[in-house]
């Protein structure tokens, strides 16, 4: 157990040189001396590295420090109470990933639903019963790595994957190439899935429960796109995902090396190749304007100039032209 006599950080050195490095590290969170003697006497027993911590702000602070693997935390503290501590553990994108099991006596159902709201992955009730407790842990730090692994598999493959509740839009959980894709292209808050892709998920999964054939959505930042598809959960069919869970998945795609190839066969500028781009792909001025970031009157003083060097009058043409100059063009 991490000695509190310590500085907090060669206290958390100190805590992680007492086993192994690969032991799973467990942090105790509870205001009472017997409560936390008693679950480090049973979780060092096990084979856990055990950090504690007597409130919610020390919590956070020592989370955000030590990583540990599950947070064990107490509903009801002085200062920041456990709900709190949860919700803002689970705000911080580095702290975010990991379990917590809430500690209470509090047995009343809203008091459990505000334990899962808060970020809870389950609970167990007071006076603590090491057993079970160490039951519990075991069966959800598996989990955890399980879910990691597939996490991982997945961004190695390119597939960044989150999953979005259809009720408000917000992200269950994210493999870490989703989170930094909807970051640099999306901005705002790391759990709050962006709006247009929220209303495509309504309208994507009511089409799939209608049984049409499923569509993506395609966003697109200048020459930059990420494409979005949808899929019921594995354990789900699509009638039972109702106000669920789905899961997305996202691809990336940069087309500035094409843009700048229709700018060195068509001789344009590289705003006027941008323009012609998106008039290929099938775009209208104002979805030229709004991915360009500019008026629709803009793009098409723009267009006027495409048109004057390709020698062409219609769109129609300025986009079989550079098709027939610049191939890649005709690719996704």
């Amino acid at each position: 157990m991490m000695n509190p006599d310590l500085p907090e950080p060669a206290a958390d050195a100190a805590a992680r040189r007492e086993l192994p490095a690969s032991a799973d590290v467990v942090l105790v969170v509870d205001d009472v001396p017997e409560n936390i003697a008693l679950l480090n006497d049973a979780l060092d027993e096990a084979g856990y590295t055990v950090l504690v911590a007597s409130g919610g702000e020390a919590a956070l602070q020592l989370a955000a420090r030590a990583q540990p693997d599950l947070v064990l935390l107490d509903a009801v503290m002085p200062g920041i109470d456990g709900f709190e501590t949860a919700r803002r553990l689970k705000a911080d994108e580095a702290t975010a990933p990991i379990p917590i099991v809430f500690m209470t006596g509090l047995t009343e159902t809203a008091d459990v639903v505000n334990a899962f709201a808060a970020g809870g992955i389950d609970y167990v009730t007071k006076p603590i019963k090491p057993r079970e407790v160490l039951a519990r842990v075991a069966a959800h730090l598996q989990a955890a790595r399980t879910q990691r692994q597939a996490r991982n598999a997945l961004d190695a493959f390119g597939h960044a994957t989150l999953v979005v509740r259809e009720r408000d839009g917000r992200r269950v959980w994210q493999t870490a190439l989703a989170r930094r894709m909807l970051g640099e292209h999306f901005g705002g808050a790391e759990t709050v899935t962006p709006p247009e892709v929220i209303a495509w998920v309504a309208r994507e999964a009511l089409r799939r429960r209608a049984g049409a054939d499923a569509q993506t959505l395609t966003v697109a930042r200048g020459s930059r796109r990420i494409t979005f598809a949808l899929h019921a959960m594995p354990e789900e069919t699509l009638e039972d995902a109702g106000d669920g869970e789905w899961l997305v998945v996202m691809r990336e795609s940069d087309d500035a090396a094409v843009v700048e190839a229709v700018a060195l066969a068509c001789k344009l500028t590289a705003r006027e190749a941008e323009v012609l781009y998106w008039v290929v792909k099938g775009k209208t001025n104002r979805d030229i304007g709004d991915i360009l970031g500019t008026s629709p009157r803009t793009i098409t003083k723009h267009l006027e100039h495409v048109f004057e060097k390709l020698g062409v009058e219609t769109r129609t043409a300025a986009a079989a032209l550079a098709l027939s100059k610049v191939r890649e063009l005709a690719r996704g």
